[in-house]
């Protein structure tokens, strides 16, 4: 995982939590792709960068306040970086606290392919650190 990928994933974070979806499409390659799982609201796949931005304006209007604030730190292999991330925000019910884990690939400075998952060991196997992650903890 080099260090430039994790400022690009770091930026993305900063500019959704900052709102600034300017700063966030010029982060996304034309081509990228998200992938939700099953249980979040439109699972997608969301493919290309205006179907990608599209949702997150979406998740946008749905909430009238959010942030999503990595809770450990970035991890990864070669083009892939894991954050697991606790979103906060108030929609039409009362305030909620979800975490998750984001895998990115970031490809030229660009993120490409977006995934959540619910579950951070599901995303440390699919991200192929798994075995890793297991030998870290030992």
């Amino acid at each position: 995982m080099s260090q430039e990928n994790v400022e690009t994933v770091r930026a993305g974070i900063e500019a959704w939590n900052a709102d600034d979806m300017d700063a966030l499409v010029e982060l996304y390659d034309p081509d990228a792709i998200m992938r939700a799982p099953d249980g979040w609201p439109e699972p997608g796949p969301f493919v290309g960068r205006d179907a990608v931005l599209h949702q997150f304006k979406q998740l946008r209007a749905t909430w009238s306040a959010d942030t999503g604030a990595p809770i450990s730190g970035f991890s990864g292999a070669g083009d892939r970086v894991l954050v697991r991330v606790v979103w906060s925000g108030a929609g039409q019910g009362p305030e909620t606290n979800i975490e998750f884990t984001v895998a990115y690939t970031v490809r030229k400075r660009r993120i490409y392919f977006v995934e959540y998952f619910w579950d951070h060991t599901e995303a440390l196997e699919a991200a192929g650190l798994l075995e890793q992650h297991a030998h870290a903890d030992s």
